[in-house]
């Protein structure tokens, strides 16, 4: 098996950790900082594999969790992998599943508690149980038993053929207490080795299969000490790359991002999950981190929400009955290219499904373009600049 998978830096921002660089997969190419555009099913709501290609997206990110209970990771395995199950020929990237594990299975079966607003549900209501070996769930489908190990969850990412993979890891909310902190990450980095047992085990059954690259997830909540030793000790093990997750409040991002790329080996690139909004990116990219998704550009915009350079709009708002301009004057995007404001507002207000698949294809566009510019500036030494304008006009 060739090792179709390398990590190239570019230019470094003097003053911060934030690089440009290229990460190479056996589908092609990233270059970094990149947002990685998120299609949980094998599909990317409300939009086609070539309208995300046409924003300029360089890569997917699929869900263990969601394949395996639907289709099953099988039924992607025998069509050829995500890329051709799903029609996307470039790079793409798996979640373990371990967030959606836990954060279904904490009482809210949406998402996870993580500032305490909102009690836990008690540990006999959840629909996730966590022991030293993996984690007992109960299907949001439709109830049925399962358990999680980081054997099955790279079994599970080894089948459905993506070329970036995540290590299995427990996520913990910030209402967990320090002491159950310090458990949870001695476990993820128990669960880390075996997750790299594992994929060397496949890689040798399966030699004539394309390189799959495996990144270990860093947790450790709020806690600097915490996040510095998972750093340094995940970044011991042999990861061709590194994802920084769990529990993070948003005005710690960038510190968090900070301690972690500090610990890690300088040489792999890392992945900050489920990052979006504007501010944060700026945060993650001065400090560190390479690439990184969200779901909410297709989310907010399935909503009626558009991103703009004057903040976020809600475009079933009165005043764009008769806007007859485009969300943006001069936005590049198939959107704004071809709609107005006025004709959105229709489609919205009709409840029509192409209102959806249009402000889906504005945000993401928005978002990607957003990042390339950000990548454009580090390279010209203007990010600091860049930085200040851009989120002055953004939050204004």
């Amino acid at each position: 098996m060739s090792k179709a998978f390398d990590f190239t830096i570019g230019t470094k921002l003097d003053g911060a950790l934030a690089r440009t660089g290229v990460i190479k997969t056996p589908h092609g190419e990233v270059k970094t900082p990149a947002f990685i555009v998120v299609g949980t099913k094998a599909t990317v709501k409300a939009m086609t594999p070539e309208q995300v290609s046409a924003t300029g997206a360089q890569a997917v990110l699929g869900n263990a969790y969601h394949l395996y209970l639907q289709p099953g990771h099988k039924l992607v395995e025998e069509a050829g992998g995500i890329g051709k199950f799903m029609n996307w020929s470039g790079p793409t990237f798996t979640d373990s599943g371990g967030f959606q594990v836990l954060s279904l299975g904490s009482g809210f079966k949406k998402v996870i508690d993580m500032k305490g607003e909102v009690p836990l549900a008690e540990k006999k209501e959840r629909l996730a149980h966590v022991d030293d070996k993996g984690v007992t769930f109960f299907s949001h489908l439709d109830g049925s038993k399962h358990r999680f190990t980081p054997e099955l969850s790279i079994q599970i990412q080894h089948a459905i053929g993506a070329d970036i993979m995540f290590a299995f890891d427990e996520l913990t909310s910030l209402v967990d207490p320090y002491e159950y902190q310090v458990d949870s990450l001695a476990r993820t980095q128990r669960w880390a080795q075996q997750c790299l047992d594992e994929l060397a085990r496949l890689r040798n059954a399966h030699p004539d299969r394309p390189y799959q690259a495996l990144f270990g997830v860093i947790q450790g909540a709020q806690y600097e000490d915490l996040r510095r030793k998972a750093g340094k000790d995940m970044g011991a093990l042999p990861f061709d790359g590194y994802g920084i997750g769990g529990a993070i409040e948003k005005d710690k991002l960038g510190e968090i991002v900070r301690w972690v790329s500090e610990e890690l080996p300088e040489d792999r690139p890392r992945h900050l999950l489920g990052i979006s909004e504007p501010n944060d990116i700026f945060d993650g990219i001065e400090n560190g981190a390479d690439t990184f998704d969200c779901v909410s550009p297709t989310r907010v915009g399935r909503n009626g929400s558009a991103y703009t350079y004057t903040g976020r709009i809600n475009i079933l708002n009165a005043k764009y009955k008769k806007d007859f301009s485009p969300l943006i004057e001069g936005c590049e995007c198939y959107t704004c290219k071809h709609y107005t404001a006025a004709y959105l507002h229709h489609l919205f207000k009709g409840k029509e499904i192409l209102g959806m698949t249009l402000l889906s294809i504005h945000n993401e566009y928005f978002i990607i373009k957003l990042v390339d510019d950000i990548r454009a500036s580090i390279e010209g030494g203007t990010f600091y600049e860049f930085k200040k304008r851009w989120l002055s006009t953004y939050y204004s």
